[in-house]
């Protein structure tokens, strides 16, 4: 079988990764132009209908999503800065003629005739045909389409101011190449595999810190000396301080504006009428009912966290402190696991080496799913890196009515001007063709910052990493099984407080005490974790959550609080910097010493993706929990629970509500009882 995949493998087709700037450019203008004919064309249909309105339309959206995705992406990984500006200007081509056409009133004229049309005859009308002429209404009127035609203009043009100032905020996230530096006694106690891949400035006997994962985290769990911890937060909490800070507030006053031109009262209503949780009322009622149950076991965390550090400072005959700080946490998060449940980090890690936990990885998601992975080797115009690595998945491997369902690649270690995260890429959706027999697989990317492998040793993942991994993964394979007709609803085009759930369900396998040791295997000996550590490891799953989710909490918070603004008084005496330094001290309990920063100014999900919708993590946390203890908890590895949750959950994307999905895989309603019982016990 293996064999035969592999060939099948071989004979598909995938994407060039070839383009120069200049291409790119002309490719953006040339989508835009195209775009723009498509709607002169729907304009001027004079009786429409599914075939000479929705499906000429979905048509275009369906060929060309890959198109302005692969042309879009370059920003964030591609190693020629030239290449990443062009993209970025291809983005805001793009956006610009996107925002103008979907301000159309000819076009949207048409839709609402083609509604009505439907409404005539709605027994005959395709389910995923209505739904699709709906959300293409409800766009255009969240355009301003309801609106006078003064009013719609002024929408349209805040719009486009709004989308180059995300792109631009994006932009300088990405670019970022802030540094701090320490000697080498500042760096006591950070692993010296670590010290080893940091840049050394000979001129001044110094090493060069940057602001990328692999280097900055181990100083927050690692270093002993308290002021390198509170200079490396104080500094990492200001990156990109100096650009971002005047875009996000603009970026806000923006939102205020377009939300009220439309007639919400606050931007969180405008949002949240597309979400599961539909009213700011009920967001803030979830957030402050999980805040109050929370606050008590973090003040309880924190009481052993401070002795945990007054115990530390006086072995160390250091001056004891009264306050446990912001820098203080993880540090003595990674003490804590250590003297009470034996938890060494950096020991852990040397199971679970990349390139073969990734391999056994891809094995529980292939038995869950009823899927095969099957590397490729690429020629160097078929990625975008050298280091990049791709797979082709196949589905109904058990069933022997093995289908081709498309490929995704991982791009996995830091370098300059790439994405400095880890997220899932939907570069090209799949869809039915219109043929309406075939359909075009789709195309993801895991787009991560792991540590780089050594000349001593391989990449080896901390637990945590190993959590984002399945993570992320989960994304890519939501993106890989859906089947939809319409590119518009492929994959993760869910409602964005659901998004995250597929994702984090998966993630409690990496807590399963089976499933651990069998991702685990030893770099050196190749010999799986041991029964003691993988024990001592899942008892460390909720410990300091409270403190953890408090931070989650804090986020969420301050995502609703600049996007609940319904007033031009609150408005014009907006200030960031204390809205985030106050929140950040009352919700999370863990002070700075008067060290406020500008944490906000890299708060990327809240510039474009997530606004008022950071809540989402911890929303989508309650079905994840339902779904994993109802379907998997008695036994995580049942493929036929695997196979019946990716068809009704996976497959469907957006092409129906998410709630009828839920309820249908569930048997009834969902509710918080699992989550509840998750955190609190």
């Amino acid at each position: 079988m293996s064999l035969d995949l592999q060939k099948l493998a071989q004979e598909q087709k995938y994407p060039k990764w070839e383009q120069t700037s200049q291409e790119v450019l002309e490719s953006a203008k040339d989508l835009a132009s195209r775009e723009t004919q498509l709607f002169d064309q729907i304009a001027n249909v004079s009786n429409p209908s599914i075939s000479n309105t929705l499906e000429p339309f979905g048509r275009f959206f369906n060929e060309n999503a890959f198109v302005e995705n692969q042309i879009t992406f370059y920003q964030y990984v591609s190693n020629d800065k030239e290449l990443r500006d062009a993209s970025t200007a291809a983005e805001e081509i793009l956006d610009k003629n996107s925002i103008e056409q979907w301000s159309r009133e000819d076009v949207y004229k048409t839709f609402k005739q083609l509604s009505e049309n439907l409404a005539e005859k709605r027994a005959d009308s395709d389910a995923e045909d209505k739904r699709y002429v709906d959300k293409i209404i409800t766009a255009f009127k969240r355009n301003g389409l309801a609106l006078p035609n003064d009013q719609r203009e002024k929408v349209k043009q805040l719009q486009v101011e709004l989308s180059n100032l995300k792109v631009q905020f994006s932009k300088n996230l990405n670019e970022d190449n802030g540094c701090i530096y320490f000697t080498l006694e500042e760096l006591d106690g950070v692993p010296q595999d670590v010290i080893g891949q940091y840049e050394k400035d000979n001129d001044n006997d110094k090493y060069r810190v940057t602001f990328k994962y692999p280097d900055i985290f181990p100083i927050f769990k690692y270093a002993k000396n308290s002021n390198t911890r509170k200079r490396a937060n104080i500094a990492y909490g200001n990156r990109c301080s100096e650009k971002n800070d005047e875009i996000l507030t603009k970026i806000i006053k923006i939102r205020y504006d377009i939300a009220k031109e439309l007639g919400y009262d606050t931007f969180s209503d405008y949002v949240l009428e597309e979400r599961m949780a539909k009213t700011k009322k009920t967001v803030l009622d979830f957030l402050g009912d999980l805040r109050t149950k929370l606050k008590p076991v973090a003040e309880k965390e924190l009481e052993n966290l401070k002795s945990l550090k007054a115990s530390d400072l006086e072995k160390r005959q250091l001056q004891p402190e009264d306050e446990f700080y912001a820098w203080d946490f993880n540090f003595y998060n990674e003490n804590l696991l250590a003297e009470k449940y034996q938890i060494d980090n950096n020991k852990i890690a040397e199971y679970f080496p990349l390139q073969s936990t990734i391999e056994k990885m891809l094995e529980f998601y292939e038995k869950i799913f009823d899927i095969k992975f099957v590397k490729l080797d690429p020629q160097p115009n078929e990625i975008w890196h050298k280091d990049v690595q791709q797979f082709a998945i196949f589905q109904n491997i058990k069933f022997g009515t093995v289908e081709y369902m498309g490929a995704i690649y991982f791009d996995l270690h830091p370098r300059v001007g790439k994405y400095g995260h880890a997220a899932n890429f939907g570069l090209g959706p799949g869809y039915l063709k219109a043929d309406g027999k075939t359909r075009r697989q789709p195309v993801t990317a895991l787009v991560c910052n792991f540590t780089k492998p050594t000349k001593d040793k391989p990449s080896l993942l901390k637990h945590d990493e190993v959590v984002t991994f399945f993570h992320e993964l989960g994304h890519g394979i939501h993106s890989i099984l859906a089947q939809t007709k319409y590119s518009r609803f492929h994959g993760t085009s869910v409602e964005r407080d659901f998004v995250e759930t597929p994702s984090q369900m998966l993630e409690y396998w990496c807590w399963s005490k089976n499933e651990i040791k069998k991702l685990s295997s030893h770099y050196e000996t190749g010999e799986p974790i041991n029964d003691d550590l993988v024990d001592q490891l899942v008892r460390t799953k909720h410990v300091n959550t409270g403190l953890f989710n408090l931070r989650q909490l804090f986020f969420g918070l301050f995502d609703m609080t600049v996007h609940t603004i319904n007033n031009k008084e609150q408005l014009e005496s907006l200030d960031l910097f204390k809205i985030w330094n106050n929140l950040k001290e009352e919700v999370t309990l863990l002070p700075s010493d008067n060290n406020p920063t500008k944490g906000y100014a890299s708060f990327g999900h809240i510039a474009g993706g997530y606004e008022s919708g950071y809540y989402g993590y911890l929303y989508s946390l309650v079905f994840a929990a339902d779904i994993y203890y109802t379907l998997f908890k008695k036994d995580p590895m049942n493929t036929e629970n695997g196979i019946r949750y990716r068809d009704i959950i996976l497959r469907r994307g957006g092409s129906r509500d998410i709630m009828e999905n839920l309820e249908e895989l569930l048997g009834r309603k969902p509710n918080s009882e699992a989550f509840l019982k998750e955190i609190f016990g």
